[in-house]
C-alpha cells in the first residue's frame, strides 16, 4: 500500500529528501532511496510498504533477543521488505534484500486485535529493519498503547534523531545491533557510518523507561579483534553497565563465505566484556544464557533454549542479596 511519507521535504525539478535516516537520501521522480520502499511520485515521497508485511508469528521474548525485558513471555512479531543497510551477511537477506517479497496487508487495528487474541504482551517490529516502516510502524505502536500493549523493536538503529524521538514516545524496548566500532566496516561492508547508530543507542539509553539491550553478530576476521570488543564494551559501559549485551554466532549467508564462529571466540570476548558489563550473553551457540545476579552470583533467569523460568528475584531484586537488576517485567 502507497501513503504519503513522514519526515521529507520537497526540493527543485520534482525532487525529494528523505529525513528519516541519515542516508537522507536525495530521490528524483519515479525513483526510490536507498531502502528500495520509499518513492518519489511526482514531487511527493510514498512509503510503497504501509501495512505490508512480509512475516508474522509469536515469538519468545528471549528470540529477539530480549532478556531483561518480560522474560518468558511471548510477543507477536511482524516484520516488512526493503532495509537502510546492505549487509553483505545479511542473515534474512531473502526480505530484506528483496523489496518484491510478497506480502500480505494489516491495517494497525488488525495487528492490534490479533496480538491481544494471542494472549501477547504486544508487538516486536522485527526480522527485516522495521524503521523503514515507519509511518506503519508508528501507527501501530499508537493502537498498541491504547490497547496496554508494549512496543518492541530490533533494529539496525539508522534513524534520524526527529524520527527516533516521536518514536521513543511510544516504545517500550530496543535490541539494537552494534555491528562493529569500526566506521570502515559499515561503510564497506555494510553501506553505513557508525557514529549514526552510536547516536541512536546514546539517545535510547537516555530513556530510562525504555529497555535498552544491543547484539553484536562477531564474524571471524571482520569484527572479533580484542581491540574492538575493548572499544564496544567502552562504549557500552559509558553509557551504563548494566545494559546487556549479547554475542551472537555468525554463520556463513547471502554474500559473506567467512566461516561460522567458533564457540572460543565468543567466549574470549566475553572474558573481555564482562570486566566492565554486568550482563553478557552467547547466542547461537547453545551456551549458557542464564541470568545471574551481579554482586552475590545467583542465578536469578534460568533458560533452557526458550524455555524460562525466573528464580531469586522479586520486584526488580536478587532475594540472596537485595541488589537491584535491571529487569522489566
Amino acid at each position: 500500500m502507497k501513503k504519503e511519507a513522514l519526515f521529507y521535504e520537497k526540493l527543485d525539478k520534482q525532487k525529494t529528501g528523505c529525513r528519516l535516516c541519515p542516508h537522507n537520501c536525495t530521490i528524483s521522480d519515479g525513483k526510490v532511496g536507498i531502502c528500495g520502499v520509499r518513492k518519489n511520485t511526482a514531487g511527493t515521497l510514498h512509503t510503497l510498504i504501509y501495512g505490508e508485511v512480509s512475516s508474522m508469528a509469536m515469538d519468545p521474548i528471549e528470540k529477539k533477543p530480549l532478556y531483561h525485558f518480560y522474560p518468558g513471555s511471548s510477543i507477536l512479531s511482524i516484520g516488512t521488505v526493503g532495509c537502510s543497510f546492505r549487509c553483505r551477511f545479511c542473515q534474512n537477506c531473502n526480505i530484506s534484500q528483496n523489496p518484491e517479497y510478497p506480502t500480505q496487508n494489516h491495517t494497525p487495528d488488525e495487528i492490534v486485535e490479533y496480538a491481544l487474541s494471542k494472549g501477547s504482551i504486544g508487538v516486536a517490529y522485527t526480522y527485516s529493519e522495521p524503521l523503514i516502516w515507519y509511518e506503519y510502524v508508528l501507527d501501530v505502536c499508537k493502537a498498541a498503547k491504547q490497547a496496554g500493549l508494549k512496543n518492541v523493536f530490533v533494529t539496525n538503529g539508522y534513524i534520524n534523531k526527529d524520527p527516533l524521538s516521536d518514536l521513543l514516545q511510544f516504545a517500550d524496548a530496543f535490541n539494537v545491533d552494534l555491528k562493529s566500532f569500526s566506521e570502515d566496516f559499515y561503510r564497506r561492508i555494510i553501506g553505513g557510518k557508525l557514529k549514526h547508530v552510536l547516536e541512536t543507542i546514546e539517545e535510547i539509553s537516555r530513556h530510562p523507561a525504555v529497555m535498552l539491550e544491543l547484539t553484536t553478530l562477531v564474524i571471524p576476521g571482520y569484527n572479533d579483534s580484542d581491540e574492538e570488543m575493548e572499544e564496544i564494551t567502552g562504549f557500552i559501559a559509558s553509557l551504563s553497565g548494566d545494559i546487556p549485551y549479547h554475542l551472537s554466532a555468525y554463520y556463513p549467508m547471502h554474500h559473506f563465505t567467512a566461516p561460522s564462529t567458533p564457540v572460543k571466540t565468543l567466549e574470549r570476548l566475553k572474558e573481555i566484556t564482562i570486566k566492565k558489563l554486568k550482563y553478557v550473553y552467547l547466542g547461537n551457540v547453545g551456551a549458557d544464557s542464564n541470568t545471574y545476579c551481579h554482586s552475590c552470583g545467583s542465578p536469578l533467569i534460568e533458560r533452557r533454549g526458550y524455555s524460562t523460568e525466573i528464580q531469586n528475584m522479586e520486584n526488580g531484586k536478587c532475594c540472596k542479596c537485595g541488589a537491584g537488576i535491571p529487569v522489566i517485567g
